[in-house]
């Protein structure tokens, strides 16, 4: 029966069958060894690609994605990455996704890069998109006429001895309510994040000189202000563009962490007009029109030249990072190192003394307590601390340009190849593709500071009669370039007097009156951003001194 039920089926011995077995076994044989021819070849592929990298110096690439996925391994280490390699070579190249990025950590490449063949080097289309949607067309991302238009407008005001001496009086006045901060919570046992402190400080004052608005970073109570929340999270994300070849999209369908970047954005954005429309507000009804402020300057350009409320926000935006992160970070890690070695304290406090002087006697300090001792003897000894007396300290200089050397706030600049080139070290970059030198790498090199490279040692900073003695900008890039050096390169930082200002006063103040001992002894790490950031802050514990 059940053979009548299935008599319908072939059989095995069935022409049929056979014949689709012997087509399938064909097909089965053709398929496998076109499998495995193509998998030699790729292998072959492979194997000359790599064989022919044998000698290099630099990190070794892969056929077409390059060196992407080192890069992604070691992206939260990329400082120490790139160290490692320039142990091995001054300039290597390190290709991803079919484009060619050049490193290097030669003053002499760097020296060219900056100042020799400036124009071969901008910035560059493709670098200014990833981080265009925060920054705009701000001076640090742009090129050309745009660039060269926003610092002149900004030098005019930087050059102003009104700015200057209105900065004074601001970073006291500043720095007088981060020491009531530290007064509130010394002897206490409380943790403390400097690198917090410092941020709130240098925000607070970016924007009362740069904008004429206070928005009460320093606050006793330290409330979360919305605007710097959102500029620390956006600047992590954005840097990922780096490494993350769909952002594109991601931004296209709103998706990720670009919509994560975009929140931010619109909450920056939302500070930022109403800082502009604050200021608008004053000048046309004639308040603070003498006071001199960045802003102002472009809100008070002639009609031809007037700049959109947009053109506006990118200018302020641009400047808060170039006046509120790297001064904060460059604090940051000082104190770091000052935590560490009392000796350098010591030697700082002395220089101070013979500058300015010691202490005055309070009047009435028999009713005071110690809290109220010490915030009056900040007030009374902030009065002293005069422009000309701050250029005359030279350990202090010293000591601050040791802790920008180690500790550069920019870590990692990158510029774009216009026309093909060969740098003077001999290696060749491309038109189209990248070169980037690495500020970190550089401070940390045998080869440019001698042997004791990786100490912290102000003295490399002074001549035999204890006066300051800048080097080569294109050793320390830290401000791209030094103008009292002699080789300003075009891009010089602008704010750079008033950065040493600022630090100066606040280094003095603090250490002059306070002590601090971090809760962590290991190395601090540092965060992959756009800027040096500490991964978890400097927790301190402060008492007085």
């Amino acid at each position: 029966m059940a053979s009548k039920l299935f008599s319908f089926l072939p059989s095995s011995s069935s022409p049929w069958l056979w014949k689709w077995s012997s087509s399938s076994q064909s097909f089965s044989s053709g398929a496998w060894t076109w499998i495995i021819t193509w998998a030699l070849i790729l292998a072959w592929w492979i194997f000359l690609h790599r064989f022919r990298q044998r000698g290099l110096r630099g990190p070794k690439s892969w056929p077409l994605v390059g060196c992407l996925f080192e890069q992604i391994a070691n992206f939260d280490r990329l400082h120490h990455w790139l160290l490692d390699y320039h142990h091995k070579t001054w300039t290597f190249s390190a290709p991803v996704l079919g484009v060619n990025n050049t490193f290097t950590a030669h003053p002499a490449n760097v020296e060219y890069i900056l100042k020799t063949n400036f124009v071969n080097y901008p910035k560059g289309e493709l670098l200014r998109q990833r981080f265009r949607d925060m920054m705009g067309y701000g001076i640090f991302n742009v090129d050309g006429e745009m660039w060269m238009h926003q610092r002149k407008v900004a030098t005019v005001e930087f050059a102003s001895s009104k700015l200057r001496d209105y900065s004074t009086f601001a970073f006291r006045d500043l720095t007088l309510k981060l020491a009531g901060i530290l007064a509130d919570r010394s002897g206490t046992g409380q943790a403390l994040d400097l690198q917090d402190l410092f941020l709130r400080l240098t925000l607070d004052s970016i924007c009362k000189i740069g904008f004429g608005v206070e928005i009460g970073c320093l606050r006793p109570d330290l409330p979360l202000i919305p605007f710097a929340h959102a500029f620390d999270y956006g600047n992590t994300l954005i840097i990922r563009r780096y490494i993350d070849m769909f952002w594109k999209i991601k931004r296209s369908f709103n998706a990720g962490s670009e919509r994560e970047l975009k929140r931010c954005i619109r909450v920056m954005d939302d500070f930022l007009y109403r800082v502009i429309e604050r200021r608008r507000q004053e000048l046309k009804q004639s308040k603070d029109v003498g006071r001199p402020d960045i802003l102002s300057r472009f809100l008070s350009l002639d009609e031809e030249e007037a700049y959109t409320d947009k053109m506006l926000r990118d200018v302020v935006i641009n400047f808060v990072i170039a006046g509120r992160d790297t001064t904060a970070l460059t604090l940051s890690w000082l104190f770091s190192e000052l935590a560490k070695r009392p000796e350098v304290v010591e030697k700082i406090l002395a220089e101070v003394d013979r500058v300015f002087g010691v202490d005055e006697e309070l009047e009435g300090k028999d009713s005071m307590s110690k809290k109220e001792q010490v915030l009056a003897k900040v007030a009374n000894f902030s009065r002293k601390l005069d422009y000309q007396g701050l250029n005359r300290l030279h350990y202090l200089q010293a000591t601050l340009t040791e802790a920008l050397r180690l500790y550069p706030a920019v870590p990692l600049e990158t510029k774009t190849v216009v026309a093909d080139d060969v740098l003077p070290d001999g290696f060749s970059v491309k038109g189209g593709q990248f070169v980037s030198y690495s500020s970190w790498a550089m401070g940390r090199l045998e080869e440019i500071w001698g042997p004791d490279v990786l100490e912290f040692k102000p003295d490399r900073w002074l001549r035999s009669d204890n006066i300051f003695q800048p080097q080569s900008p294109f050793k320390l890039t830290a401000f791209q370039a030094r103008r009292e050096f002699g080789k300003a390169g075009p891009r010089i930082c602008l704010g750079k007097d008033s950065a040493y200002l600022q630090m100066k006063i606040t280094t003095i103040l603090l250490l002059r009156f306070f002590k601090f001992e971090l809760l962590d002894e290991k190395p601090v790490n540092y965060r992959m951003m756009v800027v040096l950031y500490m991964a978890n802050g400097l927790l301190s514990r402060v008492s007085f001194r």
